[in-house]
């Protein structure tokens, strides 16, 4: 019997919506009830998370690795609240998320009913659409509308407001059966006119120290393989933001790596700074020129001439004024890449031999100053052996995610991305702990056959113990690495520096995170000889079921950030 014709409930129209938008996971804890009840019917996998935050970071991870809209669900009030941090991480990330959200019964709207809150004002703020659905057979329009707003423009989260008894109410037979599936993103790709995209790529051939910045929209937009065209063609030098890590490959003889704050001593940064600095013409790509991204706007040099292409026009100009490139990063770079085949890049190329070779230099100066540490035999083991030990496993097909803080700074400083377009997942957004773990568990449900190491500190870790039990319930073959140095340390060492002593929250008790794995049921082994790392790691990505590495590291390692470089130097 065909399902249109027949009378059928608002969540089994919600269901069979979510259906053809490409949606095979909804991350929610059972909640609302009625909708994951239409959506198992429907073979809708529900990834029960154990906290509602969480949950929300799950389904960001899933949409930044599938390339669809993640989907997460919670019931009003306490659970609701408990999105608002995955949200904003996804609003500041330009991830597309949907939540829907349980209301109230209707009738029972402004009474003090039991978890009623003002779900549109706690949304506002952390959501690029929140609306409150009153009418049964507005459903399909509001669905349309959320997954339109989620994944069109600038990409980001969108809050659905449904009422209980709305979702369990009968709904008239669909009158018009819809087709479109609006799951992917970006939904709509657009470019600048021929005329602004002539003249960019006229002053890139004129230019004679021409550097690109790369940020997380070249991700968000697939544009990869036509930034790295773009980087081959005109002879650029390129590095990335954090989030951009992986944008080109960094084996490539005209990569820079990541800049950003990563330019203290024994940091890549130290030595391809000046190449940015220096710079007489910046090609931004994708990036909100955000503090991190520029090391608290030091980097871009106010004389030079700047293009920005970004999806979001608002922020082109924010912090730097620059000729306006508005429009999806593959769409226009790869329009600038066949005007620049029109022009003469005979100067470009003139001068590749020598950047290649000062490039390479950079690299190994870098790898010179950092051979102590990263290949250091002794205990407590340093997070650099721990990033040597997992870059032959990049070359392998492996996703590296990473928890906010220092985590983030050891993966995208120490590895180096071998193609373009390798996926290094950072919650730098709004980089709050806590998120490297269900990051991990949503990216290794958007590609399972891909290996996915989360690396977490042991501060993080504790935000997101209880995915252990997801994890293993589920099936879910992540392997977390804890780097347990017993303290919270880029608080400890910020506030060294800022106020020359630290507050007490900075230490913790000793917690071993592999009783803790072992008591969920989850593989685990605890590590403080150097040694045992390799066949550990090996072992574990292997084994392609949960697993956790608990590895005892050095309290005062910390990576080569610009805010401790007079300290290091000191030192």
């Amino acid at each position: 019997m065909n399902s249109i014709s027949i009378e059928q409930t608002v969540a089994d129209r919600v269901a069979e919506a979510l259906l053809r938008h490409e949606v095979e996971f909804l991350f929610a804890q059972s909640l609302p009830s009625a909708l994951v009840l239409a959506a198992e019917e429907r073979g809708i996998r529900q990834i029960a998370y154990r906290q509602e935050n969480m949950g929300g970071a799950m389904a960001d991870g899933y949409a930044r690795l599938s390339g669809r809209v993640g989907v997460v669900a919670a019931q009003n009030g306490p659970a609701a609240t408990l999105l608002v941090p995955p949200l904003a991480e996804a609003l500041k990330a330009s991830i597309p998320v949907v939540a829907l959200v349980q209301e109230v019964d209707r009738d029972q709207a402004d009474k003090n009913a039991f978890q009623e809150l003002d779900h549109i004002g706690l949304f506002q703020a952390c959501t690029k659409w929140v609306r409150r659905v009153h009418v049964e057979d507005q459903i399909e329009h509001y669905i349309e509308a959320a997954f339109t707003a989620a994944t069109s423009g600038r990409p980001g989260p969108v809050a659905l407001l449904l009422p209980a008894d709305l979702l369990r109410a009968r709904i008239k037979p669909q009158q018009g059966l819809r087709r479109t599936s609006l799951g992917r993103y970006p939904l709509d790709r657009c470019r600048p006119s021929d005329e602004v995209i002539k003249r960019a790529a006229r002053w890139i051939a004129e230019a004679k120290r021409p550097v690109v910045l790369a940020g997380g929209g070249v991700h968000g937009a697939s544009a990869s393989f036509e930034l790295s065209r773009l980087q081959e063609l005109a002879s650029l030098p390129v590095c990335t933001t954090n989030m951009g890590k992986g944008a080109v490959s960094e084996f490539h003889p005209l990569s820079l790596g990541v800049l950003g704050s990563l330019t203290g001593p024994r940091s890549l940064g130290t030595y391809t700074r000046p190449f940015l600095e220096n710079a007489d013409l910046v090609i931004l790509v994708g990036t909100r020129t955000n503090q991190n991204g520029t090391d608290n706007w030091s980097q871009i040099p106010p004389s030079a001439r700047l293009l920005h292409i970004d999806i979001d026009p608002t922020e082109i100009g924010r912090n730097y004024e620059a000729t306006r490139l508005a429009g999806d990063a593959r769409e226009t770079v790869e329009a600038l890449c066949d005007a620049l085949e029109n022009e003469d890049l005979a100067s470009r190329h003139t001068v590749r031999a020598d950047l290649e070779r000062q490039i390479a230099d950079c690299w190994a100066q870098f790898e010179e100053a950092r051979q102590p540490v990263a290949h250091c035999d002794r205990g407590p083991i340093r997070p650099e052996r721990v990033m040597s030990e997992l870059q032959p496993w990049l070359h392998r097909d492996l996703t590296v995610v990473a928890d906010a803080s220092y985590s983030s700074m050891w993966v995208v400083g120490q590895l180096r991305a071998p193609r373009a377009g390798s996926r290094f997942v950072t919650p730098r957004g709004l980089a709050g702990l806590g998120w490297g773990v269900p990051l991990a568990i949503g990216a290794k449900l958007a590609e399972p056959d891909r290996p996915v190491v989360a690396v977490v500190g042991d501060g993080g870790f504790a935000h997101s113990w209880a995915e252990l039990e997801t994890m293993v319930r589920l099936g879910v073959p992540v392997v977390i690495i804890v780097l347990n140095n017993g303290i919270l340390g880029f608080q400890r060492d910020a506030e060294t520096v800022k106020f020359g002593r630290f507050t007490s929250a900075c230490h913790f008790a000793p917690v071993d995170h592999a009783a803790l794995a072992a008591a969920c049921g989850c593989r685990s082994a605890r590590i403080d000889d150097p040694a045992q790392l390799s066949s550990t790691i090996a072992a574990a990505i292997e084994a392609n079921e949960p697993f956790l590495i608990e590895v005892m590291t050095d309290p005062d390692a910390h990576p080569a950030l610009s805010i401790f470089a007079a300290m290091d130097q000191a030192a």
